[in-house]
Protein backbone atom coordinates (compact mmCIF):
# COMPACT_ATOMS: atom_id res chain seq x y z
CA UNK A 1 0.00 0.00 0.00
CA UNK A 2 1.46 3.11 -1.18
CA UNK A 3 1.69 5.60 2.20
CA UNK A 4 0.70 9.69 1.84
CA UNK A 5 3.52 12.16 2.81
CA UNK A 6 1.12 13.64 5.41
CA UNK A 7 1.25 10.40 7.31
CA UNK A 8 5.11 10.12 7.00
CA UNK A 9 5.61 13.31 8.35
CA UNK A 10 3.27 12.39 11.39
CA UNK A 11 4.64 9.04 11.35
CA UNK A 12 8.33 9.60 11.33
CA UNK A 13 9.18 12.82 12.23
CA UNK A 14 12.85 12.38 11.53
CA UNK A 15 13.16 11.38 8.44
CA UNK A 16 12.99 13.25 4.98
CA UNK A 17 11.50 13.03 1.86
CA UNK A 18 13.21 12.75 -1.05
CA UNK A 19 13.59 11.53 -5.00
CA UNK A 20 9.96 13.26 -5.58
CA UNK A 21 8.66 11.79 -2.24
CA UNK A 22 9.33 8.58 -3.67
CA UNK A 23 12.31 8.12 -0.95
CA UNK A 24 12.58 8.28 3.02
CA UNK A 25 16.20 9.27 4.20
CA UNK A 26 17.37 9.52 7.34
CA UNK A 27 21.23 9.78 9.05
CA UNK A 28 22.02 7.82 12.08
CA UNK A 29 24.90 9.18 14.29
CA UNK A 30 26.13 7.18 16.79
CA UNK A 31 29.12 7.77 19.79
CA UNK A 32 31.45 5.41 17.55
CA UNK A 33 32.19 2.92 15.61
CA UNK A 34 31.05 -0.25 17.40
CA UNK A 35 27.25 1.82 18.46
CA UNK A 36 27.09 2.56 14.43
CA UNK A 37 27.56 -1.57 13.69
CA UNK A 38 25.05 -2.54 16.40
CA UNK A 39 22.35 -0.56 14.80
CA UNK A 40 22.94 -1.79 11.55
CA UNK A 41 23.08 -5.72 13.39
CA UNK A 42 20.17 -5.06 14.44
CA UNK A 43 18.13 -3.41 11.24
CA UNK A 44 19.88 -6.15 9.12
CA UNK A 45 18.35 -8.96 11.20
CA UNK A 46 14.93 -6.87 11.08
CA UNK A 47 14.90 -6.24 7.30
CA UNK A 48 15.63 -10.08 7.06
CA UNK A 49 12.71 -10.67 9.19
CA UNK A 50 10.10 -8.50 7.02
CA UNK A 51 11.68 -8.98 3.79
CA UNK A 52 12.40 -5.34 2.88
CA UNK A 53 16.06 -3.74 3.08
CA UNK A 54 17.60 -0.57 3.11
CA UNK A 55 19.53 0.98 0.87
CA UNK A 56 22.79 2.88 3.27
CA UNK A 57 25.97 3.03 3.97
CA UNK A 58 28.21 3.88 7.08
CA UNK A 59 31.14 6.11 7.83
CA UNK A 60 32.60 5.42 10.95
CA UNK A 61 29.90 6.47 13.47
CA UNK A 62 27.16 7.76 10.70
CA UNK A 63 24.70 5.37 9.04
CA UNK A 64 22.64 7.27 6.03
CA UNK A 65 19.90 5.43 4.72
CA UNK A 66 17.31 5.57 2.02
CA UNK A 67 14.16 3.42 1.69
CA UNK A 68 11.61 2.64 -0.69
CA UNK A 69 9.81 0.35 -1.98
CA UNK A 70 11.47 0.08 -5.43
CA UNK A 71 9.17 -2.68 -6.82
CA UNK A 72 6.58 -0.21 -6.89
CA UNK A 73 8.46 2.86 -7.23
CA UNK A 74 7.11 4.32 -4.45
CA UNK A 75 7.21 4.33 -0.41
CA UNK A 76 4.74 2.12 1.41
CA UNK A 77 4.14 1.00 4.52
CA UNK A 78 6.79 -1.35 4.99
CA UNK A 79 9.51 1.51 4.25
CA UNK A 80 7.44 3.14 7.03
CA UNK A 81 7.82 0.26 9.36
CA UNK A 82 11.08 -0.37 8.94
CA UNK A 83 11.86 3.36 9.66
CA UNK A 84 10.02 3.21 12.78
CA UNK A 85 12.04 0.08 13.76
CA UNK A 86 15.16 1.42 12.65
CA UNK A 87 14.31 4.70 14.71
CA UNK A 88 13.48 2.25 18.09
CA UNK A 89 16.97 0.25 17.27
CA UNK A 90 18.76 4.13 17.57
CA UNK A 91 17.32 4.43 20.49
CA UNK A 92 18.04 1.06 22.03
CA UNK A 93 21.68 1.29 20.90
CA UNK A 94 21.78 5.02 22.08
CA UNK A 95 20.61 4.56 25.48
CA UNK A 96 23.58 2.31 26.18
CA UNK A 97 25.94 5.59 26.41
Amino acid sequence: MIVDSLDIQKEIPLWALGDGEKVIQREFVFENFKQAFEFMTLSAEYAEEIDHHPDWSNSWNKVSVSLSTHSVGALTKLDIQLAKAMDAFASQVNSKN
